[in-house]
């Protein structure tokens, strides 16, 4: 830990408490944050990690507990509040103006005026001095709409690094970016602490919170377990603090051999994102797409689920060709894709667990052309408690849950649906490490059931450790396929970096 952060605590928070309906998300929740550090936060989905820092950062107003600030009382009414105490707050969700340009995005609320008209000149200037601190390049003319997930994160960021604030809250910023977007992050992160600024990190990936972090506080059913030096910790020790027990580190065993193809795609074309692809995925393997971001491979399922059309080429499900002209078709013909944003394209959000869980599978739950109530609640029930998903009834609003949970509804949605083939796009994105193996369970019985699986992740130890094959799209083309055997971090990332050339 740096000198600094001996001084006393620029934030304290004492016995912080939160409700809502049904559930106490903080239970006497205690935090000390010191100039100069990096304070790592960790908690299982649901612990309450995102709840606190709304409340810190104004969105949400404790129901008891008191906090200072600098060392005087801090009670924000609003995030305006927070940030004026110098305080920036980059949230998990993306809360970006679709339809502003990147400039005017990061530029929200601070728009640069000369004799009563915005001054686009001293904006771009602005925007472009946001992105250079962060060392990214972003196009500042285009609209925030057409920026993928990790630039939009990257946008996210960079907009709130520009306040040079005296604390910083940054929930899961590298769920969806690239090494090489993180690396800049990481960068940036030590910048602003060498300068005396306090950041809380909130992340589920071990490996960074050790790269990054002085100290660790843990966070399990709304209530602080524990702070620690990271040298005085293990990663075994913090997952025990998050979920209260040792978890299994179980390795995938041996599957039996992969049965007749269920995916079989050739020459498939959308330009300028995917060009000429062809590739197979087996009953009872789990095929890893690998790539870095923006690479094709989100486009790649899509175009499987019938969710964007083909230019060129052909899908074939269990041996004949199909036209997946729309999502529907593509459940029809037994494909389901879990979404990479759950958000917009995965979930209704103001609709219960019940209702998201059931979507898929509708017509099995009527009765005389009407839905069953008591199906509906047994199913619901059943995933509920086959995912341990943290909900307070099977009837709350999905849009109320951790993002971790959020994740698990998709999922069990389609394990609900009997998916010969499971697309499955980042699925344990903003996932802490007790849902990860959990979903990884799941994985593996859809695949000992003789499924297939089309594996997405950025995670490579994720994609070795899952998947039977590995194939790495790179500018849109497969140019590399590895075995489980074969693959390993540096193979991967090499053929990504070659098709670059």
């Amino acid at each position: 830990m740096s000198n600094r952060a001996a001084l006393l605590p620029i934030l304290s928070l004492c016995e912080i408490t939160r409700s809502f309906p049904g559930v106490k998300a903080l239970a006497g929740v205690n935090l000390e944050l010191h100039p100069g550090e990096v304070h790592a936060l960790m908690g299982e989905n649901g612990a309450g990690k995102s709840t606190l820092m709304r409340v810190i950062g104004g969105i949400l107003p404790p129901d008891s507990g008191s906090m200072t600030l600098r060392g005087q009382p801090y009670r924000p009414r609003s995030p305006r509040d927070s940030k004026a105490a110098g305080i920036a707050f980059i949230q998990q969700e993306l809360t970006l103006v679709a339809e502003l340009s990147v400039a005017e995005n990061l530029q929200l609320g601070r728009m640069p005026h000369r004799l009563g008209w915005v001054d686009r000149r001293e904006l771009k200037r602005r925007a472009q001095a946001a992105l250079d601190f962060l060392e990214i390049e972003l196009p500042l003319d285009q609209p925030a709409r057409t920026l993928n997930v990790g630039q939009g994160q990257m946008l996210e960021i960079a907009r709130a690094l520009q306040d040079q604030a005296d604390v910083l809250i940054m929930d899961e910023p590298t769920a969806a970016l690239s090494q090489k977007e993180a690396e800049h992050l990481f960068s940036a992160i030590r910048r602003l602490r060498a300068q005396g600024s306090a950041i809380i990190y909130i992340s589920h990936r071990m490996e960074e919170v050790y790269d990054l972090s002085d100290r660790l506080s843990v966070l399990r059913d709304g209530a602080t377990t524990g702070t620690w030096a990271m040298s005085q910790i293990t990663p075994q020790q913090v997952v025990a603090q998050m979920v209260g027990r040792e978890l299994e580190d179980s390795q995938p065993g041996p599957r039996p051999e992969a049965g007749p193809a269920v995916l079989e795609v050739k020459g498939l074309t959308r330009h300028p994102l995917v060009k000429d692809v062809s590739f197979q995925v087996k009953a009872g393997e789990v095929v890893g797409l690998a790539g870095l971001v923006g690479a094709g491979r989100t486009e790649i399922a899509r175009l499987i689920a019938g969710a964007d059309p083909l230019q060129a080429g052909q899908i074939q499900i269990n041996g004949k060709a199909v036209r997946l002209a729309s999502p529907a078709g593509a459940i029809a013909h037994g494909v389901g894709l879990v979404p990479e944003d759950r958000k917009h394209q995965g979930l209704v959000l103001g609709m219960s667990v019940q209702d998201n869980v059931s979507f898929a599978v509708l017509k099995s739950l009527a009765q005389l052309g009407w839905l069953s109530p008591q199906k509906c609640a047994g199913l619901a029930d059943r995933y509920i408690q086959e995912m341990r998903i943290r909900t307070p009834s099977r009837q709350q609003a999905v849009g109320t849950l951790s993002g971790g949970n959020q994740q698990k509804v998709v999922m069990g949605k389609w394990l609900a649906r009997d998916c010969k083939l499971l697309i499955l796009d980042e699925p344990t994105r903003g996932v802490d490490v007790g849902a990860k193996a959990e979903i990884y369970r799941l994985i593996e019985e859809q695949v000992a059931a003789g499924k297939a699986v089309l594996l997405i992740s950025s995670e490579l130890p994720e994609l070795l450790r899952l998947s039977t094959r590995v194939l790495v799209i790179s500018a849109g083309r497969l140019v590399a396929e590895y075995s489980r055997e074969e693959a390993t971090p540096e193979k991967i990332l090499a053929s990504a970096l070659a098709g670059l050339a």
